[in-house]
């Protein structure tokens, strides 16, 4: 028990020397990836799942800070995600990403409570600061200062 214990200080203790914690959603992998990758440049701690359930279940275990949802994906879209994660953890910033949406898409993730909506491809710089100016941008809240469980892998892990 001591060991896990232990293990789990030092895991902590490393995920808190990094900045914001983002949890990536899209069902595009390479996408996923690349961006992962220029946001831990950043020094952001990355997580990417490929599915709104996944997404979902990531956010009920260890809430992120900021999460980056593609608008358009098969089962649950980010529409759907957007919505839940509004009703269950209204302190997580959700920006939108979209290669196929529309004006009146927009304007629906807007009103449901997102903080940005972006285009693909994005500008990482505009997205940087799209994430930067969160108000959340400290921890996520008390009950959850939890960072990414590395043993939630739906596939994709941490990239």
């Amino acid at each position: 028990m001591e060991c896990n214990t232990r293990h789990h200080r030092d895991h902590q203790r490393k995920h808190s020397d990094m900045g914001l914690r983002i949890l990536l959603v899209d069902d595009e992998q390479e996408f996923v990836e690349t961006l992962s990758e220029r946001l831990q440049m950043r020094d952001m701690d990355t997580h990417a799942v490929f599915d709104g359930k996944a997404a979902l279940e990531q956010v009920q275990s260890h809430p992120p800070q900021v999460m980056i949802v593609d608008l358009k994906m098969p089962g649950m879209d980010g529409i759907q995600v957007l919505r839940q994660v509004r009703q269950t953890h209204p302190f997580v910033r959700v920006i939108v990403l979209t290669g196929h949406g529309s004006e009146q898409d927009r304007k629906n993730c807007m009103d449901l409570g997102a903080s940005a909506y972006f285009y693909k491809p994005v500008d990482i710089d505009e997205l940087t600061a799209a994430i930067q100016e969160s108000p959340e941008n400290g921890p996520p809240s008390p009950s959850s200062p939890e960072p990414f469980d590395p043993s939630f892998d739906t596939g994709g892990g941490r990239t």
